[in-house]
């Protein structure tokens, strides 16, 4: 902390600011500082321009073309193709073939000029001998077709019509019947009961009632009135008295019994019954302007002030 600038409470709102790092050199202010001396000191590296590609070397790093294969063999083609043309030659057995004249053209429909085999003898006069003639036979002979589609038409298909075979309705009903009527003439004894079955509770149930129950109440049945009520005469409006009611007022009739004292009036009575005290009453207190009025104004300086309404 410089002994005559703020404390470092006033400054960075800390009791005392960290030391910094450093030997004691001083602070170069950052436009004085040098930035990049090797740029302006000594020769730089100047690029050319840029080349346009060509057939020419200019423009590529290396100064002469280096080929991807060196010293290899010349290969021609035309050369390899003489050479497979000579070795299919050698193959033949005999010369080429030529044929020993040109050929010959046609000298109009069905002519036999210029052909290998010359004329055909098919269209001669004479006849070939056949075999006999033998009759393929008579068809089947079949009954005309019966009308109807085959549902609900007996007889009009190919196999023959199924037999009648009756079918009980209750035929396994009585099949079963017979089962167990056969299975019961077989038994010599009742059924093998044990003591230990299951039941649903330990003893007996104490919700099961085995009387029998009472006759249901019969309900009588509501007359219902066909025919609706029309009163005699017109209602009538209460004017302070019964005038619309069906009955007069009733008749007053005293209380034949005294009035019975409960026995917690008896006991409020003979116990007093407690009552708080009561709390802080309000009191009309004056307002705080008027107060302020009294002490500021007096006899002596009621000239002076300015009153708060010009009238």
């Amino acid at each position: 902390m410089l002994p005559e600038g703020k404390s470092d409470m006033e400054r960075i709102g800390i009791f005392k600011e960290l030391g910094y790092i450093s030997i004691g050199d001083k602070y170069t202010p950052f436009i004085y500082r040098p930035f990049n001396d090797s740029a302006y000191k000594n020769k730089q590296m100047l690029s050319g321009r840029a080349k346009s590609k060509s057939a020419l070397q200019v423009g590529y790093f290396d100064t002469q073309f280096k080929r991807i294969f060196e010293r290899e063999a010349f290969t021609d083609p035309v050369k390899i193709e003489r050479q497979y043309r000579i070795q299919q030659t050698k193959r033949n057995i005999g010369k080429a073939f030529l044929p020993s004249n040109g050929e010959k053209k046609t000298c109009g429909v069905g002519s036999y000029y210029g052909t290998f085999g010359g004329p055909i003898q098919a269209m001669s006069a004479l006849q070939n001998p056949r075999k006999p003639n033998k009759s393929p036979g008579k068809n089947i002979y079949s009954n005309p077709p019966k009308k109807g589609s085959g549902y609900g038409y007996p007889d009009v298909t190919l196999s023959k019509m199924v037999s009648h075979s009756s079918d009980p309705y209750d035929r396994a009903k009585e099949m079963l019947k017979r089962e167990i009527m056969a299975h019961k003439s077989m038994l010599k004894g009742g059924a093998f009961r044990l003591n230990l079955h299951p039941v649903e509770c330990f003893d007996s149930n104490p919700y099961k009632f085995d009387k029998p129950l009472p006759p249901p109440k019969k309900t009588e049945e509501k007359k219902h009135i066909t025919v609706p009520f029309k009163p005699s005469s017109p209602s009538k409006k209460t004017g302070g008295m019964k005038a619309g009611a069906f009955d007069s007022y009733p008749t007053y009739s005293a209380e034949p019994y005294g009035s019975k004292n409960t026995k917690s009036a008896m006991m409020n009575k003979e116990v007093k019954i407690f009552h708080p005290s009561p709390g802080p009453k309000s009191t009309p207190v004056k307002s705080i302007i008027s107060l302020n009025v009294n002490k500021a104004v007096n006899s002596t300086n009621y000239n002076r002030i300015p009153s708060v309404m010009a009238y």
